[in-house]
């Protein structure tokens, strides 16, 4: 039988800073542009959630995508959407520079354990139309 991969897509709004402590005004603003920003900066993220297995021989489905939805919302975006996620989000350890490479590592690992019946092979979070970072569970 195939393997079959599955994406489901769900979008959140959050804001951050990346800031080195360390460093002077000067040198973050240089590095981190925009997102230094004092007063925080915001981003419409759009996150793929991948899952891979073999389609259920009677249903046809890798995993149920309305349930699929539900486990990232419930486990991820809920906690995410409309957040500071320098300062707001459990699952991000304080002092975490939250990256979208940073991210997509915490989500994954907020998922894993959540998906039953298939794999997760994938999360890929979208910071910008031209920025995005995957994780491969590696």
């Amino acid at each position: 039988m195939a393997i079959v991969y599955l994406t489901r897509v769900e979008k959140f709004n959050a804001a951050h800073k990346l800031w080195i402590n360390s460093w002077t005004d000067e040198e973050n603003f240089s590095y981190f542009g925009k997102c230094a920003n004092k007063n925080w900066h915001g981003h419409n993220y759009t996150l793929y959630v991948t899952v891979k297995g073999i389609p259920d021989p009677l249903i046809g489905f890798v995993h149920d995508a309305k349930k699929l939805s539900k486990i990232i919302q419930e486990v991820v975006t809920d906690k995410l959407d409309h957040s500071n996620l320098n300062m707001d989000v459990d699952f991000i350890p304080e002092g975490m520079m939250p990256t979208t490479e940073n991210m997509a590592v915490l989500i994954w690992e907020q998922l894993k354990p959540h998906i039953k019946g298939c794999i997760l092979h994938c999360v890929r979070l979208q910071e910008t139309d031209t920025i995005y970072a995957e994780y491969y569970g590696e």
